[in-house]
């Protein structure tokens, strides 16, 4: 084997490692996230983005989104 055995596979360990955990902390921070917004929702604090129902009974679109 090579003299650069053990550091290259040292490399690879620590790399690996080191996105592991950036996954990890993604995954978790995403739960975080989603129950905040859960507790929020529940306490009728609702976000501007989720497109609301239909804002006329009949379904038409009003003369500012209809651009």
């Amino acid at each position: 084997m090579s003299t650069h055995t053990f550091f290259i596979a040292a490399a690879y360990a620590v790399t690996a490692f080191v996105v592991g955990g950036l996954a990890l902390r993604a995954v978790l921070d995403h739960r975080t996230q989603a129950r905040a917004l859960e507790a929020l929702e529940a306490r009728g604090v609702n976000r501007r983005s989720r497109p609301k129902a239909s804002p006329r009974p009949d379904g038409e679109r009003s003369a500012q989104s209809a651009g």
